[in-house]
């Protein structure tokens, strides 16, 4: 009996998606020997978790909390066998599997094995389709969209070990694929997303590759691969070895391979002293005036995209783009037609201090009012000046007239 447990493979299956989702909280109605899918809920907090058991009680329904780590720390804190409380082992009410008063106990173990038997199939498509829908969702946010679909669900029909699918998309003039790596789990029939080989297709016939490897479902989206291979940089929320989150930007070494023919990833922290915010300040963007618009900016710019932005200098607007770049501390500005601004022309397109800023308004408003007040008395003057003008002189004398 001691390798065996009261958890269905589907409650198995479940623990190990809400592990990798963060929720190592699983509340469970202990009234039953045999526990189900139905019978089961994850939580991150034990907040959440107390909450729960406490509101869900009733005279045939009592909810127990357990924190576990992984299955087999959950599998050692389930009471099994004579751990189980003998008072509902001898209830019939409770627990009739385990009745052993007259023929209750028999009755019980063939409804449960028969119930087993032909529910068998179809819990294991209902398991099929959780785990198609949970890896769909997973390549969504992920960013390879809807069309992998098709090629998922098959794959996971014919119940292979691992496999992998084949992405592709075109940014630009840059062609961008990726082989996504699929693995089963080896204590349940659950597959999961564990890495992809991202290759980028450069104008120039060049290409770049890079494995990215995904935890608990997260990592690094195709978009923000693409701008990694393609050299920006990217922020990201990492997780140091004790498991603590931290934020950084991520840059490509393109100098360097470590073991596994990688790139080595340069790291710089929120220490290293790069604003992103202060340095995009610097130039005259209109976006800027805006908090809603700010925002997306700054996101795009997290991701590692060029973004485009209107730089207003001058009364003049113009549509220029900019990326971000934490190794200098600053953002790279490029015109119109993507041309990186040579430093001696960066000065032409820098917001001005907030003092000299402050003052130029002031004088503007100024000369707005002043033209006001001189618009009519301007005015005047042309019309004064239009009839002091000599009238049209009448010829009397001889000659030919000219009309």
């Amino acid at each position: 009996m001691k390798n065996e447990h009261p958890l269905s493979d589907e409650v198995l299956a479940l623990a190990e998606l809400a592990l990798r989702a963060g929720k190592q909280y699983m509340v469970y109605n202990n009234s039953l020997y045999f526990i189900d899918q139905s019978d089961i809920y994850f939580f991150a907090s034990r907040n959440e978790a107390n909450s729960f058991a406490a509101d869900n009680i009733s005279d045939h329904d009592r909810f127990h909390v357990i924190h576990f780590n992984s299955l087999p720390d959950l599998l050692a804190k389930i009471p099994y066998g004579e751990q189980f409380n003998q008072s509902q082992v001898n209830d019939p009410d409770q627990n009739g599997l385990y009745n052993h008063e007259g023929n209750a106990f028999a009755d019980a173990l063939i409804d449960h094995f028969e119930t087993t038997h032909f529910s068998k199939q179809l819990k294991s498509e209902k398991m099929n389709q959780e785990n198609l829908q949970y890896l769909s969702d997973n390549l969504k946010y992920m960013g390879f969209g809807e069309t992998l679909k098709a090629d998922l669900e098959k794959k996971l029909q014919e119940g292979k070990p691992e496999f992998k699918l084949e992405f592709f998309n075109e940014i630009g003039n840059k062609g961008f694929e990726a082989s996504l790596h699929f693995r089963k789990s080896e204590s349940t029939d659950m597959y999961f997303f564990n890495n992809y080989q991202a290759t980028l297709h450069r104008s120039n016939g060049d290409e770049v590759n890079q494995t990215f490897y995904l935890n608990k479902g997260k990592g690094v989206t195709a978009k923000e691969a693409f701008n990694l291979l393609d050299g920006r940089a990217v922020h990201k929320e990492l997780l140091n070895k004790e498991g603590q989150p931290y934020k950084a930007w991520l840059q490509l070494d393109f100098e360097n391979k470590d073991k596994h023919n990688n790139f080595e990833v340069k790291q710089y922290h929120e220490n290293y002293g790069y604003d992103l915010k202060t340095a995009v300040s610097k130039y005259a963007v209109a976006e800027l005036n805006d908090p809603e618009k700010a925002k997306a900016l700054y996101q795009s710019l997290e991701k590692g995209n060029v973004q485009a932005v209107t730089i207003e200098k001058d009364g003049n607007s113009q549509r220029m783009f900019l990326e971000a770049d934490p190794q200098f501390k600053k953002v790279t500005l490029y015109d119109g037609n993507l041309k990186m601004v040579a430093r001696e022309s960066l000065d032409h397109y820098k917001a001005l201090p907030a003092g000299q800023a402050a003052e130029k308004s002031v004088a503007d408003d100024k000369k707005k009012e002043l033209k006001t007040e001189q618009s009519p008395k301007v005015e005047k003057e042309k019309k004064t000046e239009k009839s002091l003008l000599p009238k049209k002189r009448e010829s009397k004398g001889k000659g030919l007239g000219v009309s």
